[in-house]
């Protein structure tokens, strides 16, 4: 998502307009992802459709394969398609007026390693109350069953005053949250020059560094990050997000597996062990804190038992959320290649369990909220009913209730949960806080009878 604002950004400095009719369109952009096969196959679905309209508008329509799947595929891509005009990997974002320059004189297969240039262009953001922000582009980590560093590339740190520099241009313009990205936000700073002026052996710049230098940042009330990696997860971080008000009590740290055999052959670089020690120590400093994670079953040679020690993980973490996955054997990878892999019945099977088992686990997690009021980030009306508004949490969970979303847009309110899912709740409104002012103890805050009477206009 934040690759594809990028790529709009840009367009629109250069003149393109968006279209939400994909017919309409003189430039048709399909930005992909590598990570599972069915992704894979649906761009390749997608694409035998356009081509057909390509040929029957020939000179008037360029296609545009953008993202992982680009960067794995190549020159394949352009053969097996062969009305594309442009490939392009994900570093290629922030260039790609240059590249539909290029593809006015022939196909333009753009996937090889690059520096992630510092991007001047404002990505054309589909909210204008949250936002993306990349911090670290790419993964060293090379994972047996993982993509990414072959689609990605290797990391890149960008400059924390680059990133402070857009941060306070959305506070600007009136943006209340930010999420700082990365494939592995705890790696920011290890390709940055210097060293720690305190002698303790650290780089001059670690993420923790980072989430302090840009946490004063005017405007923006709340501040996310994803996605954090156990083998590098520190007590520091820790109490940084604890002593940092506006770092939001939400944690997106992938476990993978719960058995360490199979957490070895991943090549993760930690135990079932490590991981909870991680979760307590969280916990310890913010015990109301949301978990959330990522899993994978059927991984090759996982055995029913390896399997059990993952939904036993699942129950005893007590997670707020966990995206599950059956294993997808992906190009480039080593596990892809291995001879012991898991019957796709079996994957799909253990997959359902788990499912299953998350649910449970989620919806007796969430009961934690029945009845307090809780601080909801207003983002617009409920797109499945207009006379109810929605927003998140700290802990970024989907709250509904019922009041003019419009006109709350990008307010802070306090709501009261009257009922609890697996991964979103309702509630009413009982006071609107308003935006806070870039000064502390300048909130705009309006008695429950005011708030009851703004929230109700427009039901």
């Amino acid at each position: 998502m934040a690759d594809s604002e990028r790529m709009a950004g840009v367009l629109e400095s250069v003149g393109y307009v968006g279209s939400e009719d994909a017919s309409e369109a003189d430039v048709l952009i399909y930005n992909t992802c590598s990570i599972r096969e069915k992704a894979e196959q649906k761009v390749y679905s997608a694409l035998g459709k356009q081509a057909k309209r390509k040929r029957e508008r020939v000179g008037d329509l360029k296609i545009v394969v953008a993202g992982c799947v680009a960067q794995q595929e190549g020159q394949t891509l352009l053969r097996r398609v062969p009305e594309l005009d442009i490939v392009m990997g994900p570093q290629f974002a922030n260039r790609i007026n240059e590249l539909l320059d290029q593809a006015n004189d022939a196909q333009v297969c753009a996937t090889e390693q690059v520096a992630v240039e510092e991007d001047i262009t404002t990505p054309r953001r589909e909210s204008n109350i949250t936002a993306w922000v990349n911090v670290i582009y790419g993964c060293n980590e090379k994972c047996t069953y993982c993509v990414v560093p072959y689609t990605r590339g290797a990391e890149q740190s960008r400059r924390p005053e680059d990133i402070r520099r857009e941060m306070m241009a959305l506070g600007e313009a009136g943006y209340k949250e930010v999420t700082l990205l990365g494939q592995n936000v705890d790696a920011y700073g290890r390709d940055l020059p210097g060293m720690a002026a305190d002698a303790s052996g650290r780089r001059a710049w670690t993420f923790t560094d980072l989430l302090r230098y840009v946490h004063d940042v005017p405007g923006i009330e709340r501040i996310r990050f994803a996605t954090s990696h156990p083998r590098y997860f520190t007590d520091r971080l820790v109490r940084a997000c604890a002593e940092l008000p506006k770092l939001c009590e939400f944690f997106h740290i992938p476990f993978q597996s719960g058995d360490n055999d199979i957490l070895k052959a991943m090549k993760r670089g930690y135990t079932a062990e490590r991981y909870k020690e991680i979760i307590n120590n969280i916990r310890r400093y913010m015990p109301d804190a949301s978990i959330s994670g990522d899993v994978i079953v059927g991984f090759p040679g996982e055995t029913e038992e390896q399997y059990q020690r993952t939904e036993d993980l699942v129950r005893e973490i007590g997670f707020d959320r966990v995206n599950t996955a059956a294993y997808s054997p992906r190009p480039n990878t080593p596990a892809a290649e291995w001879e012991n892999q898991v019957a796709d019945l079996i994957k799909s099977d253990r997959l359902n369990r788990l499912n299953k088992v998350v649910m449970e686990v989620a919806t007796e997690r969430a009961q934690r909220f029945q009845g307090r009021t809780l601080e909801v980030l207003v983002e617009g009306p409920n797109p499945k009913n207009p006379a109810q508004a929605f927003g998140r949490i700290r802990h970024n969970k989907l709250v509904y209730f019922d009041g003019d979303g419009k006109s709350l847009r990008g307010q802070l309110v306090m709501v009261r949960v009257d009922e609890c899912n697996a991964f979103s709740m309702f509630g009413e409104v009982v006071e609107v806080v308003g935006a806070r002012a870039a000064q502390p103890g300048h909130e705009q805050v309006l008695t429950e009878e005011q708030a009851q009477a703004q929230v109700l206009a427009a039901v």
